[in-house]
């Protein structure tokens, strides 16, 4: 079955689904509506949505072909009028299948009375009563004497079960097999080598780190510092996802691209939510350097850099950087916030063409921009980075494990609270130098020393010529 071109538009009693099917017969389409589902099959084509709010068939409902245009116009009735359907824009999102409804239900306890005074007096006889017992019964005693609570210590929990030596990697750890035949692949960013399908999580963030620490350089650095005309440039471009007034509205391509995503549903845990929030930050992070640096005109190093600015994909190490206590979906502290970005500022002064702090900095206030402007701008970074990465010939493998659900867990699950809230932490973050491990401050104080010092070549040069001169007359 093919899935067509579509869209989405309501008015205060109805919702109208255009579908584009040309060259069928109108009497072959098959409509149906269960509340909130709502489905079309018109051979060759079959589409599929879920609303938000059900609606309805009834006489006010209709379904027009347009054989000229081979449009087909489906109206369909609101159950209540006047109620808002938003993120009709987001076709991906209406395409994910339904949320689960059989999730098994959380116990509830609830202490409705407590005798308190009874059951000290009932301790304090079962205490007399246990005077005369030996010492090998004391436990038996400091029990009685703690409302048999019994000291417990909550087991270290088993490693998961690995029956094979391949490990799962990409987003929600759901893919394997794409690193089988790396070695015949020029993956220049590929930090794991052939031991990318076993090697497991904490060597990867091992072998990262050890790359980057290989990769850093004192003098591209220090050179950059004192050369940063052009960088100074960059930081001060514009960003226009930032800046644009104009009504946001998905293009044609766009839509087209979020049609041909995979329509799953995503059953992570609050503590998978959370860590996909945070991975999201490097994601963006990649983007807004590879933004920058070509002024949103991308080049053929466009996926490189992306690529190698994200630890996700070269090592296939995504957040969190910082341990932390099993954590809320949407609370962020300013450790792991610190830790993320950290992980991003070192790959930004180690791989890439232009290695400064300042224009990290820069990245990390587009960052919090563009999350600022809610989960439909961040989507459109999402799809032109896949956008970019699926041009490559070797890179558009992480479009495949990564960027692909990011973007359909993005539109379909991501809530622009969060998003808010998160844009104004990582706007108000303050990342340290000395957080880096590279000694910034003093490489960058040894440069000013130096550029004090030296003395300006252009002065040289006319000093030279005032002794080459002849003397005045």
């Amino acid at each position: 079955m093919i899935t067509p071109r579509f869209s989405c538009s309501q008015t205060d009693k109805s919702v109208i689904v255009t579908i584009y099917c040309p060259s069928v017969r109108a009497s072959d389409v098959e409509i149906n509506v269960d509340e909130t589902l709502f489905s079309v099959h018109i051979n060759p084509y079959f589409l599929r949505l879920n609303f938000p709010h059900p609606l309805v068939e009834d006489d006010a409902s209709s379904a027009v072909y347009d054989p000229s245009t081979g449009y087909l116009t489906v109206t369909l009735t609101k159950e209540t009028p006047g109620q808002e359907f938003k993120d009709l824009d987001l076709l991906a999102k209406l395409l994910a299948p339904r949320p689960s409804k059989n999730a098994p239900p959380q116990p509830v306890i609830e202490v409705l009375d407590s005798t308190e005074t009874d059951l000290q007096d009932a301790d304090s006889e079962l205490a007399a009563r246990t005077e005369g017992l030996t010492l090998e019964q004391q436990e038996i005693l400091e029990a009685a004497e703690n409302d048999w609570q019994l000291p417990q210590k909550v087991p270290e929990p088993l490693p998961a079960l690995q029956t094979t030596a391949e490990r799962r990697y990409g987003f929600l750890d759901m893919h394997s097999g794409y690193f089988k035949h790396v070695e015949h692949s020029e993956n220049e960013v590929n930090e794991l080598g052939t031991d990318a399908e076993t090697c497991p999580p904490q060597e990867r963030r091992e072998r990262r780190l050890k790359h980057e620490e290989q990769k850093w350089d004192e003098e591209h650095y220090m050179a950059d510092y004192a050369d940063d005309e052009y960088i100074r440039e960059l930081i001060a471009w514009p960003n226009p996802h930032v800046t644009s007034t104009e009504e946001f509205q998905y293009t044609e391509k766009e839509n087209l691209t979020m049609l041909r995503l995979p329509r799953k549903e995503y059953l992570a845990t609050p503590e998978q939510t959370h860590n996909l929030y945070l991975t999201s930050l490097t994601l963006l992070f990649a983007y807004a350097y590879e933004m920058r640096t070509t002024q949103h005109d991308p080049t053929p190093e466009s996926a490189w850099t992306i690529s190698s600015l994200t630890p996700a994909f070269s090592a296939l190490d995504p957040p969190p950087y910082a341990p932390v206590p099993v954590p809320e979906a949407s609370e962020f502290s300013e450790a792991e916030l610190t830790a993320t970005f950290t992980a991003s500022y070192r790959r930004s002064l180690a791989f890439p063409l232009y290695r400064s702090f300042a224009l990290a900095e820069a990245c990390r206030a587009d960052v919090a921009a563009l999350l600022a402007q809610g989960k439909r701008v961040v989507t459109r970074c999402l799809l032109e980075m896949k956008d970019i990465l699926d041009h490559h010939d070797v890179y558009y493998v992480y479009s495949k494990i990564w960027v692909d659900d990011f973007v359909v867990w993005t539109f379909a699950y991501a809530e622009d609270a969060i998003l808010a809230r998160l844009a104004e932490q990582v706007k108000t973050l303050r990342i340290q130098k000395a957080a880096i491990g590279w000694d910034l401050e003093e490489l960058e104080a040894l440069t000013r020393e130096d550029a004090e010092r030296t003395p300006d070549s252009d002065d040289e040069s006319e000093d030279e010529i005032e002794r080459m001169l002849p003397a005045p007359l």
